[in-house]
């Protein structure tokens, strides 16, 4: 996932788009037209770019360079978010400015992760409080 988190996101994706990508953002703006994405930089002017890369389609290649070949976007971070790894195909976008690739299976295991541990810290406090509650008897 995203390490820093960023002010202002713009993220290019359809109308189902994973919340949990965007949980800890309070500055978002989605649009699901591809058109639009331009005019809502030059708006927005925002740290970081989340694509849906399923969502772009041919179009990606073409958004990456434009905005790999003017200095206005230089300072914005490309992130992309895919359903499954692909080394040819992730490689190219690296190259183009790609910045943090994000696969769907990362968000599956983060979420089974957090019920795990969310698992393992009710053991305890339950261990806890019974061991606190044989101490005070």
């Amino acid at each position: 996932m995203i390490r820093t988190r960023s002010k202002k996101v713009l993220l290019v994706a359809p109308n189902t788009f994973p919340d949990q990508l965007l949980a800890e953002y309070d500055n978002v703006k989605h649009i699901s037209a591809l058109t639009a994405i331009f005019p809502s930089i030059h708006e927005l002017q925002p740290h970081v770019i989340l694509f849906d890369h399923a969502h772009m389609g041919d179009q990606m290649e073409r958004v990456l360079r434009r905005l790999q070949s003017n200095v206005f976007y230089k300072s914005i971070k490309i992130c992309c978010y895919k359903q499954k790894e692909s080394p040819r195909a992730d490689s190219t976008l690296k190259v183009l400015g790609v910045q943090h690739m994000i696969y769907h299976e990362d968000l599956q295991k983060v979420s089974k992760s957090n019920a795990t541990l969310s698992a393992i810290n009710n053991i305890i406090d339950a261990s806890l409080l019974k061991w606190v509650a044989g101490v005070g008897n």
